[in-house]
């Protein structure tokens, strides 16, 4: 696990939200504060499906909803003239992509076994810290997969121009 803090705070919102940089993502929450707080829960809600919908893998590939479908929602709330005064968002990196971080990095471990690679981002009015976290199907005394995940993080930022410094 590491945080980041933004020094670039528009350029990387500008990313966030206008651009498919981010698409490689699922939301599981997110919280956005301006002149009301809106929560929206990234998990798919089983009775908006048909039976078929809900085991049909091309309609709804993941539990989470998908960022890039979210993320024009979360763009509304957010521009204007106005800084928001908070928000949160909780990402979960699409599975296909945490398989191969686990295999470009040679980790002995099953993509079955990490459930997460998580990215927490969160603003407070005065900066914004982005915090990797990797939640696992059961304990693992290695941290290979947090390291993993760590290094391809700072690596997706870099390739983005988003800067920042390590806290």
């Amino acid at each position: 696990m590491i945080a980041l803090k933004i020094t670039g705070i528009k350029h990387f919102m500008a990313r966030l939200l206008t651009s498919d940089d981010f698409d490689l993502f699922l939301l599981e929450e997110a919280s956005i504060s301006t002149y009301n707080t809106f929560l929206i829960d990234g998990h798919q809600n089983k009775a908006f499906y048909t039976a078929e919908e809900w085991e049909d893998e091309s309609v709804r590939p993941y539990d989470l909803s998908e960022w890039k479908t979210v993320r024009p929602i979360c763009f509304d709330l957010i521009k204007g003239t106005r800084t928001p005064t908070a928000f949160r968002f909780v990402l979960h990196l699409i599975p296909e992509y945490a398989a191969s971080i686990l295999q470009k990095g040679g980790s002995d471990l099953s993509p079955a076994q990490v459930k997460a690679f998580v990215l927490n981002i969160k603003y407070d009015g005065a900066g914004l810290i982005l915090v990797s976290g990797t939640a696992l199907h059961t304990f693992l005394p290695d941290k290979t997969p947090d390291t993993l995940w760590d290094r391809a993080l700072k690596q997706f930022l870099s390739e983005k121009n988003i800067s920042y410094e390590e806290l």
